[in-house]
């Protein structure tokens, strides 16, 4: 019974609020119809969507003309040339990253196969396709009604996936899409369906960073574009929707896709149908035979090329790609030839982690007189187009590397010398009880600085940096162009504790000062850019900085020297018949438990013709993947040493001019041993004169003793 009264209240509830909605919504409509046929409103949503759609359609239309479409053809076609220090051609960047080629030198298999598969109406439209685009159009409309402004598929012909690789970016937007169609248009308006399906297929990525047909058929197939047979054509066609399904990464996924594009090609009669099933049983036979020896060959130097013209020159990516662009950089090839060689030598390098991580690496070669990037690599095993290089791009401490620039260096400069004395003691520092610790945990008491230094002993560092004071110590590294924050201003940063940390490029530019006479000199690749009318439109100015006097810089190679001499952490980093100076670098892996653990590794190495730094680790060390010091120490000195023996004997081969520590030291000692020796011998003298002095004294009154003696005989007739 209350149930009944409820939902009968309700109902007259319901009932009284209708009856005054209805009311005043008569009211507002009659009043919008009245003033709706007044003031033509009608009309005016109508010239407001033309309005709308005529505003858009010329911004449309102004992309496209603006988008020199006009020179895609030959913006595909050409290419980038990088040379290096010696003016020699070192390989191409192409704006679609492979080898293009002609309409004549591709299989009509190939041609035959995309087309079945990614347009079949191509020659028969201008462009676009209405059915494609109101399929898209009620794609978009309906993840926007569920809030999400993306396509997830579209209609795109050729044209228009030749627009989007060339001009757009990736994002499947519906502007983009739209941007998308009236380029399309454009490019339809200029070429032929020939001369378009050629750049299609040219610039299209078929995975394994492989662009183009070319390239694609010799990295898959072992043989050139013109020569695809049928099977082997379909397979490409059959990667453009997802590259990953490639015969090398998944080989029966690739099997699969290219069956489906041979019944596609019988279809539409590409193949005869009766053909498609011998063509379907054939064996996928892959293999690689891509020669990048013109080309791409220099995968981290030419990133860096790259970044450093976008960054420094502020050209963008695709004007550097498609503009054809001479650009002159530092490269000297036979030592990134080495470098990549030995990179690819697992046996310099420790075996990987137990979760199977490769154990990583980077190096780079710096010119010290003018800071010229000579070689470069960013990692060990596959590269990626403009990937991750952690010569340039990484951040990690640089442990006791940094020792000769925040602790020695300043010192140097603050009244102490190579041999002067320093405490070797375990001892605390402030409030916090810092107490750093040498890695054998043995202290002399005392030790002389060239011998810290080159057994880089830790309890000195930080005594030193204590007492010439942390600032002088912040204040050097930041003069050595090394990034710092507040809070590394602490005793720490004696051993290369950084909150930030450093890369491999940022230490052997800061090496470079003591290589070059205390002139620093910034890292660089380029030395000029010049466009393809000939014009140059970017050049180098290379400047050095005088950030300490000559005598610190050659007082610091003095003790570097002793590094790679017997006792110090590098000598067996020594490259055979070669002196160097340098530094090893090590930081400890707290998260393993493992007191031996590392987490990273450094060698910086110079002559005064060039500066090495290499650094060795895991990505991502933990308890599993760390470093030992047992191996570690042998793989980066060795790593080191094999480098120098492939560099140096290009180089000049100057030499120091200023002994090994050591050496001087020695030298020194037994200076000031003959000279104790020379007085000895002077008091000798002296006593040996006065004795005889005083035998000539003795003898002289002897004859005149006689002499009386005898004249008083004679007076007494004796």
């Amino acid at each position: 019974m209350d149930k009944e009264k409820i939902i009968s209240s309700l109902k007259q509830g319901m009932s009284i609020l209708w009856n005054f909605v209805r009311k005043y919504f008569l009211i507002f409509w009659r009043v919008l119809k009245r003033y709706w046929k007044r003031y033509q409103i009608t009309k005016w949503i109508i010239a407001i969507v033309l309005f709308i759609m005529l505003i858009s359609s010329i911004y449309l239309t102004i992309i496209a003309k603006t988008s020199h479409v006009k020179n895609l053809q030959s913006n595909l076609s050409r290419s980038t040339v990088i040379y290096d220090q010696s003016g020699k051609k070192a390989g191409k960047l192409y704006a679609q990253k492979g080898t293009y080629v002609s309409s004549n030198n591709i299989s009509p298999n190939i041609r035959n196969a995309i087309i079945a598969t990614e347009d079949r109406n191509f020659y028969h439209e201008h462009g676009f396709s209405v059915k494609g685009y109101a399929r898209a159009i009620l794609l978009a409309l309906k993840n926007r009604i569920l809030h999400d402004n993306q396509i997830s598929s579209g209609g795109s012909t050729i044209s228009q996936q030749l627009a989007k690789n060339t001009f757009l970016s990736q994002q499947q937007t519906l502007s983009r899409k739209f941007k998308e169609l009236f380029i399309s248009i454009e490019i339809e308006n200029i070429y032929s369906k020939k001369q378009i399906i050629t750049m299609y297929m040219n610039n299209s990525y078929f995975g394994n960073g492989v662009y183009g047909v070319q390239d694609a058929s010799r990295k898959y197939f072992g043989m050139d574009a013109k020569d695809l047979p049928v099977q082997d054509a379909a397979t490409l066609a059959g990667m453009l929707q997802n590259p990953s399904n490639n015969p090398i990464d998944h080989p029966e996924a690739a099997k699969a896709r290219r069956n489906v594009v041979l019944a596609l090609m019988g279809e539409t009669g590409k193949i005869p149908e009766n053909q498609v099933k011998l063509y379907q049983s054939k064996p996928m036979e892959v293999r690689d035979d891509l020669d990048d020896q013109n080309g791409y060959k220099y995968p981290y130097y030419f990133d860096a090329v790259i970044d450093e013209a976008i960054n420094q020159y502020g050209l963008s990516e695709k004007q550097i790609m498609n503009d054809g662009y001479k650009i002159y950089t530092t490269l000297n090839q036979q030592q990134q030839q080495s470098f990549q060689s030995e990179f690819k030598d697992s046996s310099l390098f420790p075996g990987n982690g137990a979760d199977g991580q490769k154990v990583q690496a980077a190096s780079i070669a710096v010119n010290p007189k003018n800071g010229g990037v000579q070689a470069v690599v960013g990692g060990r095993g596959d590269t990626v187009f403009r990937g991750y290089n952690r010569a340039t791009d990484m951040r990690r401490q640089p442990g006791s590397a940094l020792k000769p620039i925040s602790v020695y260096t300043p010192a140097l400069e603050n009244g102490f010398s190579y041999d002067s004395m320093l405490n070797n003691k375990l001892q605390s520092y402030g409030k916090n009880n810092y107490t750093p610790q040498n890695f054998s945990q043995t202290y002399s008491g005392k030790v002389p600085m060239f011998k810290a230094v080159a057994q880089s002993l830790n309890a000195p560092a930080v005594w030193t940096l204590n007492k010439i004071g942390v600032d002088k110590g912040y204040d050097s590294v930041q003069s050595f162009g090394l990034p710092l924050t507040k809070k590394d201003k602490n005793l720490s940063l004696a051993l290369g504790g950084l909150t930030t940390g450093v890369s491999p490029q940022q230490m052997a530019g800061a090496y470079t000062a003591f290589a070059n006479q205390g002139k620093l000199s910034q890292p660089f690749y380029i030395t000029k850019i010049v466009d393809s009318t000939g014009k140059m439109i970017a050049s180098h100015d290379t400047k050095t900085s005088q950030i300490i006097s000559a005598d610190t810089a050659r007082e610091m190679t003095s003790m570097l020297i002793d590094v790679f001499k017997p006792g110090g952490t590098s000598a067996s980093g020594k490259p055979s018949g070669y002196e160097v100076a340098g530094k090893t670098g090590t930081t400890e892996d707290d998260s393993s438990g493992d007191n031996r653990a590392v987490r990273d590794w450094w060698v910086i190495g110079y002559t005064p013709d060039v500066v090495v730094a290499s650094w060795e680790g895991f990505d991502n060390a933990n308890s599993d993947n760390h470093l030992e010091i047992s191996s570690g120490s042998n793989s980066i000195n060795t790593l080191f040493k094999n480098q120098m023996e492939d560099i140096l004997p290009y180089t000049e081969q100057n030499q120091f001019k200023v002994k090994d520590a050591a050496t001087r030291y020695a030298q020194k000692q037994q200076q000031q041993d003959e000279s104790y020796l020379g007085d000895d011998d002077s008091s000798n003298n002296t006593v040996d004169g006065i004795k005889d002095k005083l035998g000539q004294v003795s003898q002289k009154a002897s004859e005149v003793a006689h002499n009386l003696v005898d004249g008083v005989k004679s007076f007494l007739g004796q």
